[in-house]
């Protein structure tokens, strides 16, 4: 097609003994983008909380890795437990294969209690503050890190014919796709949701409560992964015509849309 974006030729660049993975450079990026805005937020709402971020981030940011590397392996056995699999590709978190509810789940469960641990120290607001503070740089994370999977070909959705579809190279299209040349670009798809998400968290930020933010972070996400999941066609789980990341997103977001219309009441 005349239009279309193109899928990078290559995924990593080799500096003498180092291969450099443009997904971790994405990732990375996203990371300190979160760190950076988390920070300015916290402070400028906050007295005499400089550092907590970064103090929280050094725990947080690796249970998040693992979180999502774990949701990604147990959601996906055939490929590392399976007759083709190999157990080593486990650790291969530079080919893709991050799942974001096990990397928020973990990430904000080792956030809360390193927080709490912090606090028996410093005088800090609730934790629901913090991570309110947190939630827009967490979505410009996500976006940034989505870029990830346009670098390694992946996680695209069905074929389309637009100025704005994505062209694949056989060698990456699914069985059943190799006559298909262009696909829906879900990657972009989810970075401009995100990135949209996070400047409407930042406006709303001065209505509500830092714990009403973080629950519109949840169901907002968690409402347009559902329809974009749906236009994913990598192998995945399906009961009942949805995908298994789909009912997870249904899940989420009705949980976060409760939990929002409790908290919504308490303004900052």
């Amino acid at each position: 097609m005349r239009f279309a974006i193109s899928t990078p030729t290559t995924s990593a660049v080799a500096i003498g003994p180092f291969t450099i993975h443009f997904y971790a450079l994405c990732i990375i990026a996203g990371v300190a983008i979160a760190i950076w805005l988390g920070n300015r937020r916290f402070t400028s709402t906050h007295a005499g909380v400089d550092g907590v971020v970064a103090d929280v981030a050094i725990y947080a940011i690796p249970a998040g890795v693992i979180g999502g590397r774990l949701y990604h392996v147990v959601t996906s056995p055939e490929a590392y437990f399976g007759s083709h699999g190999s157990l080593l590709d486990i650790f291969k978190i530079w080919n893709g294969g991050l799942g974001i509810w096990g990397a928020i789940a973990l990430g904000t469960a080792v956030a809360y209690i390193s927080y709490r641990r912090i606090s028996k120290t410093r005088d800090l607001p609730a934790f629901s503050s913090f991570a309110g503070a947190l939630a827009p740089g967490l979505l410009f994370a996500q976006a940034i890190g989505r870029w990830g999977n346009w670098f390694n070909g992946e996680l695209f959705g069905r074929p389309l014919t637009a100025p704005w579809a994505l062209s694949i190279p056989q060698s990456l299209r699914p069985l059943g796709y190799e006559e298909f040349h262009t696909f829906h670009p879900t990657f972009l798809y989810e970075s401009l949701w995100c990135a949209f998400l996070a400047v409407l968290l930042i406006y709303l930020t001065p209505q509500f409560s830092g714990g009403a933010i973080f629950a519109l972070y949840v169901a907002g996400y968690s409402v347009g992964r559902f329809f974009i999941e749906g236009l994913r066609i990598d192998e995945a789980h399906m009961w009942g015509g949805l995908r298994l990341n789909q009912y997870v997103a249904a899940l989420l977001a009705g949980a976060g849309a409760i939990a929002f219309s409790r908290i919504s009441r308490s303004t900052r």
